[in-house]
């Protein structure tokens, strides 16, 4: 019954923000505010999954640099959970194909995200470059997802590169960014399902690394996420003890 209680809340609330997303992002197309504005909105639905989510931003990320952003890919609750920790003139890249997808895929091409063909490696090669100019033209700072698709209860999958080449090119610093694990916790017909922590690390400077260096880079931050993981995992585990017991 509380599944079906959740759909009929966020299904349509899901279609009303892209169908009214979609009219409100064609008085200022593309501009990447919008993006920032409506990722905050889908995080709202994190308490109708029974979620409590805490977001924690560093203070050392600065509001009006340009950086790449990297988070750890779980499955479709990153949506609701992730959602809380993007900050202004932020747009993400995701798949070509999502335009296709009905209501939300015009939606995601209007508030300025940025579409890449990861089928093509030519193409993808090219859109590193676009990523680039896109950040200095627009002023804009880049999330990815570096394991390139969900983990689905795997751990941190390997980094593909694309995210670190943008980074050492456009001369930025990597921002990771951590959910503790989702994967197998949320169960629809239950009310309360517990506490994630969504936590934005120091910033990771990329400019002792060159073009040739781009794995040492990725595999760094792959050290790094794979570290913070597993404390948030464990406090988000012993908070949730903690709670039984009361």
């Amino acid at each position: 019954m509380l599944v079906i209680l959740r759909a009929l809340i966020v299904i349509p609330f899901c279609i009303l923000v892209c169908l009214v997303g979609s009219l409100y992002c064609l008085f200022s197309p593309r501009n990447p505010r919008h993006s920032y504005t409506f990722g905050r909105l889908f995080g709202r639905l994190a308490p109708v999954f029974g979620l409590t989510v805490e977001t924690r931003v560093n203070p050392e990320v600065k509001a009006d640099g340009n950086c790449i952003y990297i988070a750890n890919h779980q499955n479709n609750y990153d949506m609701v959970t992730a959602a809380a920790a993007v900050q202004p003139r932020t747009v993400t890249v995701g798949k070509k194909s999502l335009l296709w997808v009905p209501f939300f895929g015009p939606f995601y091409w209007l508030t300025g995200n940025i579409l890449i063909d990861r089928n093509n490696k030519t193409k993808s090669r090219g859109t590193i470059y676009q990523i680039i100019e896109q950040m200095k033209k627009r002023d804009i700072s880049v999330w990815m997802f570096p394991e390139g698709t969900r983990s689905r209860g795997r751990g941190l999958m390997p980094f593909k590169t694309g995210a670190f080449h943008a980074a050492i090119a456009a001369g930025v610093p990597v921002v990771p960014i951590c959910v503790s694990s989702t994967s197998g916790k949320i169960k629809l017909n239950r009310w309360n399902n517990g506490h994630a922590i969504v936590e934005m690390m120091s910033p990771i400077d990329t400019s002792s690394y060159d073009k040739d260096q781009v794995r040492e880079l990725a595999q760094h931050c792959h050290d790094v996420m794979t570290a913070k993981l597993a404390l948030l995992d464990q406090e988000v585990a012993e908070r949730e003890a903690a709670d039984r017991q009361h």
